[in-house]
């Protein structure tokens, strides 16, 4: 099986062409599949694995797949590498495509300088803010600067959901943070019913949020498009900063900006191919694993 590696702002991921490829064979194994790939001493190396496939109702299909095993809505860095591949492989040549997801159908702008694709244009759609749709057990009306108490100590948590479910934490200063041993406790926590991603945001100043971010199935990534974009509307919401902001996490910066015009979330970024390579589908045998 061929396979593309690829990352946006560090947030690697490990792409299957299956518009060109048979993928049937992989189809009943894709949770273990992506444990085995993602291995980072006994597989490929990745946050995890995306599938690029037809649709029925846009240019492209994407299902993509944590570390470990779970399926996830969307990806925001994902996204913008499934519109460089299908431009720069040949897949298409339009540079403004259409992208199914399980939090629906997203708009790529791309822009391609020599040939290939440098940056991507993702129109994330709008926020929701619904404590049930995102979901949180919450009877609030939204979910904003919200005291949550975890292993004694309160946190203030506003929640976003951009198709897939954001916890936003500011505090002072980022560096100190340990998240390794925070993040999976908000992750799982009673109230997020689907556990959630969560981000730590340090105010720069009202143009410009930093970030760290545990994403719900891999850990700490460099980047997180969607968290991101979560931390604009956020902050937006907390009257932090201005409704375009650049974004500086781990992995490299995101601008995003959420627009008065139609209330849609807007994200510019950059995306990379790694290399590409096969890996024997024999290995994929629930034995194997």
């Amino acid at each position: 099986m061929k396979f593309t590696k690829m990352h946006g702002l560090g947030n690697d991921y490990v792409y299957i062409d299956c518009v060109r490829q048979d993928c049937e064979a992989l189809m009943d194994d894709l949770p273990e599949i992506a444990r085995f790939i993602s291995d980072r001493h006994f597989g490929v190396g990745a946050d995890g694995l995306v599938l690029i496939l037809p649709s029925e109702v846009a240019d492209f299909r994407m299902r993509m797949f944590n570390s470990d095993g779970s399926e996830a809505e969307m990806c925001g860095n994902a996204i913008r590498c499934v519109g460089k591949y299908v431009y720069d492989s040949g897949l298409t040549r339009k540079a403004a495509v259409s992208i199914e997801t399980l939090a629906g159908v997203k708009l790529l702008d791309m822009k391609v300088k020599d040939g290939t694709v440098e940056l991507v244009k993702v129109d994330m759609g709008c926020p929701i803010l619904d404590p049930e749709r995102i979901p949180v057990k919450s009877d609030q009306t939204a979910f904003i600067s919200q005291p949550v108490e975890v292993d004694g100590q309160i946190f203030e948590i506003t929640c976003v959901s951009m198709g897939n479910p954001h916890a936003v934490i500011y505090v002072p200063d980022l560096a100190g943070l340990q998240l390794e041993k925070v993040g999976p406790k908000i992750e799982t926590h009673p109230l997020f019913p689907n556990r959630i991603n969560v981000e730590f945001v340090q105010v720069i100043d009202r143009q410009t949020l930093k970030m760290r971010v545990w994403e719900r199935g891999a850990g700490e990534t460099m980047a997180c498009g969607t968290g991101a974009c979560a931390v604009l509307v956020a902050s937006v919401l907390n009257g932090i900063s201005q409704r375009s902001a650049t974004v500086k996490l781990l992995g490299g910066d995101l601008m995003v900006e959420w627009s008065e015009d139609d209330g849609h979330v807007y994200m510019t970024g950059p995306a990379v191919k790694v290399f590409d390579g096969e890996i024997d589908v024999e290995l994929f045998s629930k034995t194997a694993i």
